[in-house]
């Protein structure tokens, strides 16, 4: 290949967002109190889980899981992002990009498996009521969060090593605010055709299947509450699923919009403000979803309080 008789770039510059150097400061500091908060709300969650017994079931165990992805997920690109923002020079070394996007691609696949056995988990407790318990075991619970956790390694480390094996010639900036998968594809100056292959086909799986699966979930739960239809039933049913499907609507949502409805003009601008979305926004937003509209988390939060404010007094 031609790009091997090429100097090899050892970083990439990564462009960052298209803000104005006047509003730089003022994004900066939007940006920290979104992180801040991501941290902050995820974190909570999963000490309260940890802490009150009463949420020791299968639906907060997928939940711990579920918030300590975001945390990571978030993690991944938002501290390099503020510190971009305030230095000048935007580099990565070549190793901490190829690392950076093995873990995106980890945290951002954990989460869309582990929103299809949160799906499943809804799907039991409305359709059969009755044997929750038992189909719902610790055994099941279990093996669902450690499958989760070991089919993302997968796809992750393919992608990564396939990038590793292309070559990175004397154009090294990146248009984006984190080594995205496609703008490095557009860099190299190897042959990409295996590794866009590779994304179309296990990439569609990856995001098609799941959702599939979550479709035909709720597809079931749909069908098992119209067989007894009541308005008592349609509201435990909503209050059961309302902050799942909430989430679901905000990942899936963004993917579609971003992956499935290309637009020719401002492409680039709108894969960054796509990527904002559900690399920031959804990370943040989730804490506040399952907290403010579930009646268990604001229960544990009064008795751990409570309890913390006794042994205080003690």
């Amino acid at each position: 290949m031609t790009g091997r008789n090429q100097n090899v770039v050892a970083e990439f510059l990564l462009l960052g967002l298209p803000i104005e150097s006047e509003h730089r400061n003022l994004f900066y500091a939007l940006f920290l109190a979104m992180y801040i908060t991501t941290v902050l709300g995820n974190l909570l969650i999963i000490v309260l889980i940890c802490l009150d017994p009463h949420l020791h079931t299968p639906m907060y165990l997928f939940l711990s899981n579920l918030s300590f992805s975001d945390l990571c997920f978030s993690s991944v690109t938002m501290p390099k992002l503020l510190q971009d923002m305030q230095s000048q020079d935007p580099s990565i070394s070549y190793a901490g990009c190829l690392t950076q996007m093995y873990f995106f691609l980890f945290f951002a696949d954990l989460e869309d498996f582990l929103l299809v056995a949160m799906a499943y988990d809804r799907y039991v407790a409305i359709c059969f009521p009755l044997h929750y318990t038992t189909i719902m075991g610790p055994r099941l619970c279990s093996f669902l969060v450690v499958l989760s956790w070991v089919l993302t390694t997968v796809p992750a480390m393919l992608y990564t090593l396939l990038m590793a094996r292309l070559c990175f010639c004397a154009d090294n900036v990146v248009p984006h605010f984190f080594c995205d998968m496609s703008a490095l594809l557009k860099l190299s100056c190897s042959d990409t055709q295996i590794n866009e292959l590779v994304i179309f086909v296990v990439g569609g799986l990856i995001i098609v299947l799941p959702f599939l699966l979550i479709i035909m979930s709720y597809a079931r739960i749909i069908f098992s509450i119209l067989k007894v239809p009541s308005v008592k039933g349609i509201c435990k049913a909503f209050s059961t699923c309302g902050s799942h499907l909430t989430v679901v609507s905000l990942f899936y949502g963004t993917i579609i919009g971003l992956y499935l409805c290309p637009s020719a003009n401002n492409s680039t601008l709108k894969e960054t403000v796509m990527a904002m979305m559900y690399m920031v926004v959804t990370p943040m937003l989730n804490p506040f979803i399952y907290s403010l509209r579930n009646r268990d988390m604001k229960g544990a939060l009064r008795r751990v309080f409570c309890k913390k404010k006794f042994h205080f007094f003690l």
